[in-house]
């Protein structure tokens, strides 16, 4: 298999730096802010981050974990059924900021359909998105990132894959490679 790497580890800690100096300027005392990381891959992330803001801040920031996988528009269009991972969720969004959090905006359907769960939680006043990688060419909904770390064009053949030494890798990297057929 082929892969070109996108991201190194430096390069993925210069981002995350960047993303929570941004916030900050952004979100002030995060007082009325809260972030939500998008499972299943969105949380890595979002810990990363959140533990960030706090070392550079001294803040802590409330945030949560939202599973989307009931309201997605292809739920009952897949060959095999869908896993629903965790909602962790221990406060209201209502008339507050919510920053959403993923590794990769490729389609927009995630993000979409996090937008209807996080509903549940109350009416947000303001939703903003951050991801990572940004798959620029690849979106099937108007959604754009507020926050990105890095933009590629890619095909549909290909896949970004984000690794992380929190899940047993030897170091954080994001790759393109090829999709692998079945």
């Amino acid at each position: 298999m082929q892969k070109r790497l996108v991201l190194d580890q430096e390069e993925i800690e210069i981002i995350i730096k960047r993303f929570c100096h941004q916030l900050i300027e952004n979100h002030d005392d995060f007082e009325n802010t809260v972030l939500l990381g998008l499972q299943p891959r969105g949380p890595i992330f979002l810990d990363k981050i959140v533990s960030k803001l706090k070392e550079i801040s001294g803040i802590k920031v409330e945030s949560g974990y939202l599973d989307a996988t009931f309201h997605r528009d292809d739920f009952r269009r897949r060959d095999f059924p869908l896993k629903a991972n965790e909602t962790k969720i221990n406060f209201l969004i209502e008339g507050k900021k919510v920053v959403l959090v993923d590794d990769v905006l490729y389609k927009g359907r995630s993000v979409r359909a996090a937008m209807d769960a996080m509903i549940a939680f109350g009416r947000p006043q303001k939703v903003e998105l951050m991801v990572l990688v940004d798959r620029k060419l690849t979106r099937d909904y108007p959604i754009m990132p507020d926050y990105f770390g890095h933009r590629v064009n890619t095909l549909e053949s290909q896949y970004v894959m984000v690794e992380w030494a929190d899940k047993g890798f030897e170091k954080d990297a994001i790759w393109i490679t090829e999709k692998v057929n079945d």
